[in-house]
């Protein structure tokens, strides 16, 4: 339904029903948190001590300590800023949050008046009055021609463009927040990676050892056996220890190679060769004593469940939209330019035109369409609040499995220092017992066998320490910012040595 307004239009109903319009109301549901589905300490027990409180020990929170005070190795401190600056998953993420901000833009472009200008030249004919005669001179040709502005506006009387603008602000703030939690893994990443590559490289030297120890005594023994002093079984016993050997040494290359190689990735370039002085694993220093405070801490800590809060509150904004579209849409054009029926006369006097067309648009039977989209909405709030749920508790989780790990690992690192001494010591013993002849080499290619497994054993373990130290520190929130003491930067900002075009965060 349309009409042209002209002097006799009520202007006062016109006034009231602009003023009505402009204090719409809003249909979304008040948001309310979901309660945290977690105890509100974490665990206690024999497996879980909790740092220290005197004299150098920090009560900072993770989120405060800066990955470079973090990890004190220069080497790893390199990797990590290579790949801030090279990861393309961190680069995909930062480029997320810039397409997620230019769809929020547009849609909250849909609550201002869209202006446009006009001009057309509009050419018709019609059948003359009296028909018959000849068909190709009867008919009324009619040109007009007219020019100026037009404006259209819909009136958010219910709150159907205000709750879709609350909800893509909420999608860009969870893609700020997953790029975030992008950057914090990453950091965990390269640290992990490149502790991996570093305990690969004492299996490869323990292995080389072990080697080399059990080649000179196979060769001793396959002497002795050509000279008929010892049995074969005895060479064949200590030729198993030697392709055993040689057969780990060969699988470490391998796994040590492929450890590169997923360094390289992270990093999204290759291994630079002017790199600091390599650290040995037994000689890596991690701040282990972060203070992980209370379960609530985490729903502002850990940026995944910031996502899923989002995510959330974004649902919740496409109920409000779901609602409103229940209620009539109106909306308002207005032209106001010139008009003549021919083109000199388009800019004489007389010529100024407009029109002003409100139009109202009430749903009536669409075959229950827009209340299965409110159930669709409603749904896939519940979906979500079940996923923000889960997110806490698989956060919950994690940093309960990293205190266990810090409460354990150092004792049991300290266990195994003292089970490979001790084995040492038994092959030492036992290489004196067989060559004074009192035990055969079984006895030696036993022990042999036993300590080169205890140091196996006790470089995976010390390696499990220092990846689950990283790891805490990772779910504690951690590795966001590069040194102790900076501001935290928001959501959506790129790390300065990270690749990224400048986000404007308008978050109004």
């Amino acid at each position: 339904m349309s009409c042209l307004f002209d002097k006799r239009t009520p202007r006062r109903l016109v006034a009231a029903v602009l003023i009505l319009m402009s204090g719409g109301c809003s249909l979304m549901p008040t948001f309310h948190r979901p309660a945290a589905p977690v105890a509100g300490q974490f665990p206690s027990g024999d497996a879980y001590k909790y740092p220290a409180t005197g004299p150098g020990a920090t009560m900072l929170p993770a989120t405060e300590i800066g990955w470079r005070d973090f990890m004190a190795d220069p080497r790893l401190q390199r990797l990590v800023e290579i790949a801030l600056s090279n990861n393309r998953d961190l680069r995909v993420a930062a480029l997320n949050v810039q397409q997620m901000q230019a769809q929020y833009r547009i849609q909250r472009a849909q609550l201002l008046p869209q202006v446009s200008a006009f001009a057309d030249a509009p050419r018709s004919r019609s059948p003359s009055s009296g028909g018959g005669g000849n068909v190709a001179q009867s008919g009324n040709v009619t040109q007009s021609y007219s020019a100026g502005l037009s404006v259209a506006w819909e009136a958010d009387l219910f709150g159907r463009l205000g709750s879709l603008r609350d909800a893509a602000l909420q999608q860009y703030f969870a893609t700020g927040y997953a790029r975030q939690g992008i950057e914090i893994l990453l950091v965990s990443q390269v640290a992990d990676q490149y502790l991996a590559m570093l305990a690969y490289d004492e299996l490869l030297a323990v292995t080389q050892s072990t080697l080399k120890y059990a080649q000179e005594y196979y060769d001793l023994v396959k002497l002795q056996y050509s000279t008929g002093v010892a049995t074969e079984l005895t060479l064949r016993q200590s030729e198993g220890v030697v392709e055993q050997a040689q057969a780990n040494y060969t699988a470490y290359v391998r796994l040590r190679a492929q450890a590169e190689n997923a360094l390289v990735l992270l990093l999204g370039q290759p291994l630079p060769a002017d790199l600091p002085p390599v650290v040995t694993l037994n000689d890596q220093t991690l701040l282990a004593d972060i203070p992980p405070g209370l379960p609530s801490a985490l729903l502002t800590r850990r940026p995944d469940i910031q996502q899923a809060e989002a995510t959330l509150r974004a649902a919740n904004a496409n109920i409000g939209a779901a609602r409103a579209a229940f209620f009539p849409d109106i909306s308002l054009t207005g032209n106001l330019g010139l008009a003549s029926s021919t083109l000199g006369g388009l800019f004489s006097a007389g010529s100024l035109a407009w029109s002003f067309v409100p139009a109202l648009v009430a749903p009536i039977f669409n075959g229950g369409a827009n209340q299965a989209n409110l159930d669709v909405a409603k749904l896939q709030k519940d979906i979500n609040i079940a996923t923000y749920e889960k997110t806490i508790q698989t956060a919950f989780r994690e940093v309960a499995d990293g205190l266990a790990a810090r409460g354990t690992y150092d004792d049991q690192v300290a266990s195994l220092e003292r089970y490979v001494q001790s084995q040492q010591r038994q092959l030492d013993l036992s290489i004196m017992r067989y060559k004074s002849g009192i035990d055969s080499y079984l006895i030696v290619l036993t022990a042999q066998t036993s300590y080169y497994a205890a140091q196996q054993t006790l470089v995976t373990t010390r390696l499990n320490r220092m990846t689950s130290v990283v790891d805490l520190y990772r779910a504690l929130g951690g590795g966001w910012i590069q040194r102790t003491g900076e501001q935290p930067r928001p959501a959506d900002i790129a790390a300065p040595t990270a690749w990224s075009p400048t986000f404007s965060a308008n978050k109004k």
